[in-house]
């Protein structure tokens, strides 16, 4: 059982309970598709090895190069992700979730449901992506 929110009264130990829940649920979840993100790029690593070493004038050569870079965006923004989670979770046991990182108030809990692992309220999000 985690400890009660320190700084957040609003949060009730139930509804901490299932913020962490959906966090432990998708941290499984990440770790699943970083693992078959993995054994992708690992396979089309070997696909290239065992083909023609002429990518200048190999006709699949693009779209190998092309299937490695987006399998390899897609483990670091999972990877990213997973850091998000797990720092999500950390902030749960330490009693600080659910406090923006900006400017410090209260994250709406619907936004939490929605995003568990956010680190800021909707306003702080809204004028970091400008």
């Amino acid at each position: 059982m985690t400890p009660a929110n320190q700084n957040d009264p609003a949060f009730s130990p139930a509804d901490l309970a299932e913020l962490e829940r959906l966090l432990a649920a998708d941290r499984e979840r990440t770790v699943r598709r970083m693992a078959a993100l993995g054994r992708d790029v690992t396979s089309i690593v070997e696909t290239t090895q065992l083909g023609a070493n002429d990518d200048e004038h190999d006709p699949e050569g693009s779209t190998i190069a092309f299937d490695r870079s987006q399998a390899s965006a897609l483990l670091a923004s999972a990877t990213t992700h997973l850091n998000d989670v797990d720092a999500a979770l950390t902030r749960i046991t330490e009693g600080r979730y659910g406090r923006c990182e900006d400017c410090g108030e209260p994250i709406a809990h619907e936004r939490l449901l929605a995003q568990p692992a956010a680190r800021r309220c909707i306003g702080c999000a809204t004028r970091a992506a400008r």
